[in-house]
């Protein structure tokens, strides 16, 4: 079959243009093999990255029609069938006119670009870096024999275990679009795998550096991570793990706003079916009047909110409270949460 990519060319900051390349291949060729193609038979300057070949490395990870995933893992055929168009069995010389299937290639989100599909993965590491990675023992005492641990302890690690630092989810990050401090969903799988771990002395020392914008609670929850992971490490349920953990240790005397945004969100939704706004700023933000500092802050909202006539002056809860107040329980019963 003919099929026509049309690759993202960029170096550095350079405004990127795009390539288009016709080849013949076999539906079951990967996206790497027609890179592999370009860069041999037609194109020697194009720029990407690949090592293993089999969905072990990582090294692959690009922008493939739109969404990050492994090179090596991608055929022709599943791109073809998911664009709709037909397969394109002419060479586009004896058939000009023929609407050729097309799969466009870019580099990955949320890293600069190197050259065309090489980005500069710095940030990447340093984010995974500053969860401190590796298992913690108390005073880092080697033990005389090596740490022992039953297959059922061993079994909570394999979803965590099976990340490949691939950056997909990384790339399709909205947390980390708007928040470049947030160190992102690979991260905080890791994370989670360390707090699982048994052999890790490191628990709370851990759920405090996690308990911050930076960390758990700069996650938005759209569930991209969870959908372009070529592993199934499901990221995001992992970084929910960590907050049910940070949740069960605090109170609502020590909870920063974090905390207290997803417990007054929870409780005023559980209350009336929605949420009150005339209370979840001041429950938020002033925590209930015992912060001045974050009463204040409210207050320039609140004028504006007033001028523009969108200041809520009552509240009527929703028709459907009971069924509301009735789901909140059976999860929190379900997932043991604490509230």
């Amino acid at each position: 079959m003919w099929v026509r990519l049309k690759i993202w060319r960029q170096t550095g900051n350079a405004s990127p243009s795009i390539a288009p390349y016709e080849l013949e291949v076999d539906p079951g060729s990967t996206i790497l093999d027609c890179l592999n193609q370009i860069k041999w038979h037609h194109d020697g300057t194009l720029a990407f990255r690949k090592n293993c070949r089999n969905t072990i490395c990582g090294s692959c990870t690009m922008k493939i029609n739109g969404r990050s995933a492994l090179a090596c893992k991608e055929n022709v055929g599943h791109e073809v069938r998911r664009s709709g168009k037909l397969d394109s069995s002419q060479p586009p010389a004896s058939n000009p006119c023929h609407d050729m299937p097309e799969i466009t290639v870019g580099p990955m989100g949320n890293l600069p670009v190197i050259k065309d599909l090489v980005v500069d993965m710095q940030g990447f590491w340093n984010n995974l870096y500053a969860i401190k990675p590796c298992v913690s023992h108390v005073n880092q005492q080697v033990p005389e024999r090596e740490f022992l641990q039953t297959p059922f302890e061993r079994s909570k690690l394999d979803a965590m275990g099976n990340c490949i630092l691939c950056g997909a989810c990384y790339s399709e990050c909205n947390a980390v679009q708007v928040n470049p401090q947030f160190v992102g969903p690979h991260a905080l799988a890791k994370a989670q795998r360390l707090l699982a771990d048994n052999r890790d002395t490191q628990t709370e020392e851990r759920l405090e550096n996690y308990n911050s914008i930076q960390g758990v609670w700069g996650c938005t929850r759209c569930y991209y991570c969870n959908s372009v992971c070529p592993m199934d490490v499901a990221p995001m349920d992992q970084i929910g793990k960590i907050k049910q953990q940070i949740l069960a240790r605090h109170d609502d005397q020590v909870d920063s706003r974090a905390i207290r945004h997803r417990k007054v969100l929870v409780n005023l939704v559980k209350l009336g079916g929605w949420v009150d706004e005339r209370l979840f700023g001041l429950q938020v933000m002033s925590h209930s009047l015992r912060d001045l500092q974050g009463l204040m802050s409210l207050v320039p909202l609140g004028l504006r909110m007033i001028r523009r006539g969108k200041f809520p002056i009552d509240f009527t809860p929703s028709d459907g409270v009971k069924r509301v107040q009735s789901l909140v329980n059976r999860i929190q019963q379900e997932s043991g949460q604490v509230e």
